[in-house]
């Protein structure tokens, strides 16, 4: 075996200081919980109380180290404040995961796409650069910071009636290339994940028979994701191990992304 530092890059996160926002329920939660059963010390941060206290109290049970903060990210000055504090009480920060996000729908000619272009980049873009700011100091001093992004595959594509989220998601894209140049000179790595369909909290509204009906055409996978895979993928960015990846886009879909629309049709036998 190679006798080099880079071949003893750990898989390991344990004893690290992770924020994850969003964390009350869905694909945050299940970060929350893969980072704690790595051995991290979790920072769970939402606006649903109740969701906090339920993900820290799992954790907590199980004998791993979490605590939580109820943070509205659309109140601004919040935000360092809640930093702060998740520094001071857990001894520092060296993984930041901006997981929290809305999903919104607006015909452009619709009386209220204003408000809901303005909501939509309030948190799904706005939000992320203001936690990015608040916790860089925190992530430099770390020596191996991490930030992942949540963006969505409407960052690299587009749908009809969603043109707020999907350009707050090309947003989030387009920072987190922008802020890899910018930040990996201080040590800083920024990487960006692509969720497509998965089961969570957002999705239980739509009817099974539509979920399936939708997989079966337009995932290769044939099946709806599970929040646990999107932590999988965060996690992979995150470990010492991943010191040189930096601007990457995972797209954790199933295939979605790359699959033609037509491609589902088969040929003659």
């Amino acid at each position: 075996m190679p006798d080099n530092k880079i071949s003893q890059l750990s898989r390991s996160i344990a004893g690290k200081v992770a924020l994850v926002t969003g964390s009350a329920s869905g694909m945050g939660r299940a970060t929350a919980y893969l980072f704690a059963d790595e051995g991290a010390k979790v920072a769970v941060v939402d606006r649903n109380a109740e969701g906090v206290e339920e993900t820290v109290k799992t954790i907590q049970d199980a004998g791993k180290d979490a605590r939580g903060w109820i943070l509205d990210l659309t109140k601004a000055s919040d935000i360092p404040r809640v930093i702060e504090e998740v520094v001071a009480e857990m001894g520092g920060l060296d993984i930041l995961v901006n997981n929290a996000g809305i999903d919104a729908s607006a015909r452009i000619q619709s009386k209220r796409y204003e408000e809901v272009w303005e909501r939509c980049f309030e948190i799904n873009l706005n939000a992320l650069h203001r936690t990015i700011r608040a916790a860089l100091p925190h992530l430099q001093k770390s020596g191996e910071g991490r930030i992942v992004n949540i963006a969505s595959t409407e960052g690299v594509g587009g749908s009809a009636f969603a043109s707020p989220y999907t350009a707050a998601k090309h947003g989030v894209i387009g920072l987190t290339r922008a802020l890899a140049v910018e930040l990996g000179t201080q040590g800083v790595t920024v990487n960006c994940i692509c969720p497509g369909a998965i089961r969570t909290g957002l999705t239980e509204v739509i009817p099974e028979e539509h979920k399936d009906k939708f997989a079966r055409r337009r995932v290769p996978l044939k099946r709806y994701g599970l929040a646990e895979e999107i932590a999988h993928g965060v996690f992979t960015f995150v470990v010492p191990g991943a010191s040189y990846i930096n601007g990457a886009t995972l797209m954790v879909d199933g295939g979605f992304s790359i699959q033609n629309n037509g491609s589902s049709v088969m040929p003659d036998q």
